[in-house]
């Protein structure tokens, strides 16, 4: 059985550990250059069932020391033992957590292993592990200027698998993450900015200057430069931005051309292919220098534009003219036009390039072009309004306007003279268009095992997973207190960095023993490693994270009736009572979902806070304490519930 598929059919509740984890874990961008050890850093090692599991854990301190705050490679080379070949593509678990001698004493170090590992995959309550080598992250792009960062591993009802929210400058329109999902740049019109988000610690770190009305966003494949497409009224500032991804400094602002721009890129990073919908032209950019080389007329109405590194070339969709324009990657010049139907919108190609799916909303079809000959094959019934696609490794998913269900497409079904298999599933009980106001940025998102997606429904704001060979989704995720549009998936878990090493780059915790738990599949193994992680001597110690405690007399209250809410901050072990934060406020909103208020606090005295809230609909009121002069995310996982009950009830 898939351990994914363990984790998440397991998740159930909220842990402890889940602010730790957003701290101290990150992403193994750019894990090694050379996957070699220098000798004198030792490693551990394991034989069993004819499978051989090495751990090395490399400081990235000059002195080679595991030091608590510095940052190590957690690297796991797995081998057949005989005959020494790397073992790829096993996607082995692993988790780091204290060492627990008295389990270890009274079960026998293997078993206590073992125990502890069934705990982790459960998610269980006060049970997760310091470090989780495993985990990934769903961000959820809100109608208002905020993402919420959800773990799809542990739930109550829904609410506590909320991390806590981003806040950003204005409401979002789309998005892009880089491929080691260290950061997310999300585009704001109204701001005329780009917000720079950290995804390993979940929060804002810069915003900017990205041009007039700026809409799409897109990386190239070498990720050098980010393109923003600038939906401009003038014409002279109508076109594309482009941003350095590393300094976050503008390049340049290219004139291409009015209208709506959508944006894709040669494999090698040489062009970049920008469509202007209201002029009917793509322009091709030299990325090298940053010119215009050629203006190209590609129709009436140029809608999207996508790339297939199989054909290298470009394709582009007229709505109007109802055609697929194939742009030649090394000549720049036409070298043929698909005539399909009118109504064309939305593109994209699978991984290997071979097959592009073309959205057509006036038809509820799709159109399968095949790069390999630049002809159409294939005319499906999908959703009603087809306007969104993703790609899984088997499946193509569209999503419709008008319609809750997902239509699936088979690729391997696909091809000249083949009947194509499509199946689908609801996401949601209504359709997406009723919700209004959406969105560039897509409302699916691929899991991180290529295997699943998440779709957003942004009428009854929850976001649900479904696992490919299921009749339907196998759980949701409401989005509480804000209004849910779409998702992105950030990926924190162990990664193949060469055949059978899989790796990850951590901070490391405080100082003390841990166990590095390693579990695999097929053959079963389990394993406890061992680490040592040195004291920082240097080290200024912090008094601790402020922490809420609410102190409400009772859990009801009565319909439009005043109500205090009443609570301190504490900090520290000995739970010292904070005095004098002057930024204090109460978030409250009602369930399943409302907009959320917000009200000041006052301090009463001795570290102790109130604030008057207005609780004016019967139902369940759940608190939020914040101050942003004690962080961003001052403790976004405690709340307490209040229930509004009619006067005779109460």
């Amino acid at each position: 059985m898939n351990r994914t598929i363990i984790i998440a059919s397991c998740a159930s509740i909220v842990g402890i550990a889940l602010i730790w984890i957003g701290v101290w874990r990150t992403t193994p961008a750019a894990l090694l250059s050379e996957v070699e050890l220098p000798d004198t850093w030792s490693s551990q090692k394991l034989e069993r069932d004819g499978v051989s599991v090495e751990l090395d854990l490399r400081p990235l301190a000059e002195d080679g020391v595991l030091r608590e705050g510095e940052f190590a490679d957690v690297l796991f080379r797995v081998s057949d033992s005989s005959s020494g070949q790397p073992l790829s593509g096993v996607n082995p678990g692993a988790w780091m957590d204290p060492e627990t001698v008295a389990a270890d004493q009274a079960q026998g170090r293997e078993r206590s292993c073992k125990s502890r590992v069934g705990v982790f995959l459960k998610s269980s309550i006060g049970a997760r592990p310091l470090l989780d080598l495993n985990s990934y992250f769903l961000l959820v792009m809100n109608r208002d200027a905020s993402v919420s960062v959800v773990d799809p591993s542990v739930s109550v009802g829904g609410i506590t698998s909320t991390l806590g929210r981003i806040d950003i400058k204005q409401p979002p329109m789309d998005w892009v993450t880089r491929k080691d999902n260290k950061r997310v740049f999300i585009s704001m019109p109204t701001a005329g900015e780009v917000a720079v988000i950290d995804s390993e610690q979940f929060k804002l770190i810069d915003s900017v200057s990205a041009g007039s009305q700026p809409v799409r966003l897109a990386l190239q494949p070498d990720e050098r430069l980010l393109w923003v497409g600038n939906n401009a009224a003038k014409a002279e500032a109508s076109g594309v931005t482009v941003i350095d991804s590393q300094s976050l400094k503008p390049l340049k602002q290219l004139a291409t051309g009015r209208g709506h721009h959508e944006i894709a890129f040669s494999k090698d990073s040489r062009y970049a292919f920008v469509s202007n919908r209201d002029d009917g032209t793509l322009s091709i950019i030299d990325i090298a220098s940053l010119t215009i080389r050629k203006q190209l007329k590609t129709g009436s109405n140029p809608l999207s534009v996508a790339y297939s590194p199989l054909s290298q070339a470009a394709y582009v969709a007229d709505g109007k003219d109802g055609t697929i324009t194939v742009v030649d990657g090394a000549s720049l010049d036409v070298r043929r036009v698909i005539k399909i139907k009118q109504g064309l919108g939305p593109m994209g190609f699978g991984a290997d390039g071979r097959f592009g799916v073309v959205l057509n909303t006036l038809e509820n079809q799709v159109a399968v072009i095949d790069a390999a000959t630049d002809s159409l094959i294939h005319e499906l019934d999908v959703s009603a309004e087809p306007y969104q696609v993703v790609f899984t490794k088997a499946y193509a998913y569209v999503r419709g306007l008008a319609s809750p269900k997902v239509t699936m497409v088979n690729l391997s079904s696909l091809g000249e003279g083949r009947t194509p298999i499509s199946q689908g599933f609801e996401a949601g009980p209504q359709a997406p268009r009723l919700a209004g106001d959406l969105p560039l940025a897509s409302s699916l998102a691929v899991s991180r095992d290529d295997n699943a997606v998440f779709v957003v429904n942004p009428v009854d704001n929850t976001t649900y997973y479904y696992a490919e060979g299921m009749n339907a989704p196998m759980s949701g995720y409401p989005n509480r207190g804000q209004v849910a549009r779409a998702a992105m998936v950030i990926d924190h878990s162990l990664r193949e960095v060469e055949p059978g090493l899989y790796g990850a780059r951590i901070k490391l915790p405080n100082a003390g023993r841990f166990d590095v738990a390693f579990l695999l599949n097929q053959p079963n193994i389990i394993h406890c490693f061992t680490a040592l992680v040195e004291p920082d001597k240097s080290l200024t110690r912090h008094p601790g994270v402020p922490k809420v405690e609410f102190m409400l007399d009772k859990s009801t209250a009565v319909l439009d009736r005043p109500y205090t809410v009443r609570f301190r901050i504490v900090q520290g072990q000995q739970k010292a009572q904070r005095s004098g934060v002057k930024d204090v406020q109460v978030r409250y909103f009602r369930a399943p979902t409302s907009r959320a208020r917000e009200v000041a606090a006052f301090e009463v005295g001795n570290g102790i806070y109130e604030a008057p809230v207005t609780l004016d609909l019967h139902g369940a009121w759940y608190l939020y304490v914040r101050a942003a002069s004690l962080g961003a995310n001052f403790d976004d996982k405690t709340f307490a519930s209040v229930r509004v009950l009619p006067g005779d009830a109460h």
